[in-house]
């Protein structure tokens, strides 16, 4: 990337990044990451490609949901502020119906989103907050405050979207497969489960996931599992053993297990690297006196 790479600031379920885009020919690979993006333009121009071309502007809100293949086909200046979310950390919260803009894109809806210049500034400052907020790692408060910055957020842009009722009509098995994982991932869902949910064999079910992601359905779950965990350990109390049971591992050790192969430290490390609050102890027992 030309001109710098962006601001980043993360804190449990959402990152946010603001900086600018100066790139003269298309990206050599596509993208695909495992959380959704949301970016708002607010300088410049680009143009990205994501099931066709898209060409971005200031006020222009760009949605990528999780897996879908995107990359920069060329920019001049774009100045922009995004906001990485961990939709499956949300999908079974408050927040989950606010999530509808990912959802309808999925489904074939446009990925831009023009917001009328009388909000921008407004939605301007909602990133401005979360960033503020996402400054300080640890605070169990600010993963609360965020959420609610992130459902204003998603809000302006379910406003101003002028998505007709036919649009996202046609929701491909990759996309209802995905959606799915995202809501129940957090369950001991396997990819049996995910096969019954849309109605196709395991075998086709992963295979087209596979191809359209670079993931297989399991390891789309054990993402999904993992990034509540993180999200857990660096913004609450919570003990190894409460976390594992909340992201549907019923064996602590395996859960252990998993996230060192994933992310390289225990999170018990993964925690002290990212501020995370020591866990409260466990309840102990007294003996009658």
């Amino acid at each position: 990337m030309q001109g710098g790479s962006p601001l980043l600031v993360g804190h449990g379920s959402v990152t946010v990044t603001h900086g600018t885009v100066d790139h003269d020919g298309p990206y050599a690979r596509p993208s695909v990451h495992d959380y959704s993006v949301l970016s708002l333009h607010v300088g410049g121009s680009a143009l990205v490609e994501q099931r066709g071309r898209l060409s971005l502007t200031g006020g222009d809100v760009y949605l990528i949901p999780a897996g879908e293949r995107h990359r920069i086909l060329e920019a001049r200046g774009a100045e922009r502020w995004g906001l990485g979310i961990c939709t499956a950390c949300l999908a079974q919260h408050e927040i989950g119906p606010l999530l509808t803009p990912f959802e309808r894109v999925r489904a074939g809806a446009s990925a831009v989103v023009r917001i009328p210049l009388a909000r921008q500034e407004h939605l301007v400052g909602l990133f401005r907050e979360i960033e503020r907020e996402s400054a300080t790692p640890g605070r169990p408060e600010a993963d609360i405050v965020i959420r609610s910055l992130l459902a204003l957020v998603l809000a302006e842009i379910t406003r101003a979207a002028s998505w007709s009722s036919a649009e996202g009509a046609g929701v491909s098995l990759v996309a209802q497969a995905l959606s799915f994982i995202e809501k129940h991932c957090l369950e001991p869902i396997s990819l049996a489960d995910v096969a019954a949910a849309i109605g196709r064999s395991p075998a086709h079910v992963t295979t087209a996931i596979k191809r359209a992601t670079g993931k297989t359905a399991g390891e789309w779950i054990v993402a999904g599992k993992l990034a509540e965990a993180s999200r857990l350990l660096s913004s609450s109390d919570a003990r190894i053993e409460d976390i594992a049971e909340r992201i549907g591992y019923a064996d602590a050790t395996h859960f252990i297990r998993v996230f060192r192969r994933a992310h390289g430290v225990t999170p018990a490390a993964f925690r002290a690297l990212h501020g995370g609050k020591q866990p409260r102890p466990a309840s102990v027992r007294r003996s009658p006196s």
